[in-house]
């Protein structure tokens, strides 16, 4: 992360408790975060920001729509954007055969916040 700018981080997760724990951490790391409950906030959120770099998306969210169908299009409109996927059931994300899925981490719930901030700097570096 450069001295001038924070990275942005879009958290997309259901569980109020969840999404406490991963905004106060990352906020405490020095990341802008951003919030969202659903698929419908999280393409609000990616239709009038302007600038993200990471979003981290639980796979199974209220609505109907998938943390995985919510990063395809992201990334088509921002290639630049990095995904890491968050789920307690790991294995449907895989099963989905989306080609993200081939390149984002993948982290099962529960997961260590320290997996966590390691993959984002290797993403981000």
């Amino acid at each position: 992360m450069s001295e001038d700018a924070q990275d942005v981080v879009l958290i997309v997760e259901d569980d109020e408790s969840i999404m406490f724990v991963l905004g106060e951490y990352l906020a405490g790391l020095g990341y802008r975060v951003l919030k969202a409950i659903d698929g419908e906030q999280a393409f609000e959120i990616l239709a009038t920001k302007p600038h993200l770099d990471l979003m981290v998306t639980d796979y199974r969210l209220p609505g109907g729509i998938s943390g995985v169908q919510i990063a395809e299009p992201a990334i088509m409109l921002r290639p630049e954007l990095k995904v890491i996927f968050i789920s307690g059931y790991p294995q449907e994300i895989l099963d989905c055969n989306s080609p993200i899925t081939r390149d984002a981490p993948i982290l099962a719930k529960p997961f260590d916040l320290d997996t966590l901030q390691e993959h984002i700097q290797r993403l981000l570096a």
